[in-house]
């Protein structure tokens, strides 16, 4: 069975009502269980969980020591191009946005990847806009193929795939995916997606088990928080983890957090997320999912990042820019989304460590791939 096949049992009303329905006492149950389930999530979702946010942190910090030590990876997404052909309505990268285009040259890559290199980072997330004919699987391989020299692990954020065409990319250089569904409630989806190829609800759905078949040693998943109720969004969330997690088990799993934040088009949160409910999320997803790396990006202010690391966040992007070719020539005026953290990654760093955990730049490398394959 699919994941596609096993959603089509949770429709969005009926989890809205199993949620709401949730009591106090199946929130302690849940609090007092070892390994949760499904249905413990919808009680850690519920407003009646609310009340127990610091019971909740304390056992999610709690776990995560238990299971990462304290330990945070850092990261920094290479945006190669913003040229896109879907809809999308909350994208500053949307087709109907009259922005200015531009897509990084292979020299320009490199340039903005030595950057990034300098600055320490040895994980790189390579991000593009939807636009497989101008940035097709071969302009893809061959960035990566010019900068893995650089990096430890290169994973990439881009339009869906063929299992083929992650096969091409694990054979470049690429061992990790990060694919958003956006939201999982169909109906509000295609209200989201005015037109391309993105509109196709179940082939982005399943994404994340093509690149599982193809090879890719991690993969990250996530909700755009602000489109649909985070409750519903964050159930079907977790729901999909388990699922990737029990048919992928080799693959190493990440949840985003990703918060609609400013973009080109001036599209507004549908269903805003406040702080306290952002942290009910987090907790939440990392009491059922004790082993799932969680991600942190700069779309959150430096305030709440700083005091969301005992919460159960394993990796956090830093001095991060959404446009191409913004790390080295400094024009923004092509970015997917404002950012809210604009400290160096210097300045994380060392805040990092100012509240006792350390700033992990390198925690894989590609060379342990190769030796396998020699085997």
């Amino acid at each position: 069975m699919s994941f596609f096949d096993l959603l089509q049992h949770y429709d969005r009303p009926r989890v809205e009502a199993q949620i709401n329905a949730k009591t106090a006492a199946d929130v302690e149950r849940a609090l007092a269980g070892e390994r949760l389930h499904a249905e413990d999530l919808l009680a850690l979702l519920s407003p009646a969980a609310e009340p127990f946010l610091e019971a909740m942190a304390q056992k999610a910090h709690r776990l995560t020591v238990q299971r990462f030590g304290r330990n945070i990876l850092l990261y920094a997404p290479l945006y190669l191009s913003n040229e896109c052909v879907n809809g999308c309505l909350y994208c500053g990268f949307s087709a109907n946005n009259q922005v200015p285009r531009r897509t990084l040259s292979l020299d320009e890559i490199e340039t903005e990847a030595r950057v990034l290199h300098d600055q320490g980072f040895r994980h790189i997330l390579l991000v593009t806009g939807e636009s497989p004919k101008t940035l097709g699987n071969d302009f893809l391989a061959a960035a990566a193929r010019r900068i893995r020299h650089l990096f430890s692990s290169i994973a990439i954020e881009v339009y869906p795939m063929e299992t083929a065409g992650y096969q091409e990319m694990v054979a470049a250089g690429i061992d990790g995916l990060t694919i958003y569904q956006e939201t999982y409630d169909p109906e509000l989806y295609q209200r989201m997606h005015a037109f391309g190829k993105k509109r196709d609800f179940a082939f982005r759905l399943a994404t994340p088990e093509r690149g599982g078949a193809a090879g890719l040693r991690r993969i990250g998943i996530g909700s755009l928080l602000g489109l649909g109720d985070f409750r519903f969004e964050g159930f079907c969330t977790g729901l999909h983890a388990l699922y990737l997690s029990r048919h992928f088990w080799r693959t190493q799993l990440t949840v985003s957090f990703p918060r609609i934040r400013p973009a080109d088009g001036g599209f507004q949160p549908l269903h805003p997320v406040s702080d306290r409910h952002f942290v009910q999320l987090i907790c939440a997803l990392r009491l059922l999912l004790p082993d799932v790396g969680l991600v942190l990006s700069t779309r959150e202010s430096a305030q709440l990042r700083d005091n969301l690391l005992p919460l159960g966040i394993t990796q956090m992007s830093a001095g991060s820019c959404t446009a191409p070719g913004g790390y080295a020539d400094k024009d923004h005026s092509t970015r997917q989304f404002a950012i809210d953290d604009d400290r160096s990654p210097a300045e994380v760093c060392r805040l990092i460590r100012a509240r006792g955990y350390e700033a992990v730049w390198k925690d894989w490398d590609a060379a342990f791939l190769e030796r396998a394959a020699g085997q």
